[in-house]
């Protein structure tokens, strides 16, 4: 079995659902699709260029790429929690060894 096209290091891409082409493409499809929204964006009070039919496709197709994009993350056994972080931000776990847990000393007197 050779290493596939496209692929890192002879990985497959299936290991990981943001390579895929599927992933890719709904990627760009959702760019293109926020750029039209941007670009013909007009000022309140006057009248959009695009019809209502339109702008309520586009935003189905945005409903349905998310959904997709979702169910390619969680099947890849992702979530969907990806959150920029500073890389000097503190983790918000934290790990105690379990030779560091014990029991808290009562008072005999309290028994």
């Amino acid at each position: 079995m050779g290493i596939r096209a496209g692929s890192a290091q002879g990985k497959d891409m299936s290991d990981n659902p943001t390579e895929s082409k599927e992933f890719r493409i709904l990627k760009v499809m959702k760019l293109v699709l926020t750029d039209v929204v941007k670009d013909t964006a007009t000022q309140p009070g006057l009248k959009h260029p695009l019809s209502d039919r339109t702008i309520e496709g586009i935003r189905n197709c945005l409903k349905l790429i998310s959904a997709r994009e979702r169910e390619l993350i969680e099947d890849g056994g992702k979530t969907m929690d990806m959150r920029p972080y500073y890389a000097d931000e503190p983790k918000k776990n934290v790990v105690v060894p379990i030779t560091k847990i014990g029991r808290n000393k009562k008072d005999p007197e309290k028994r």
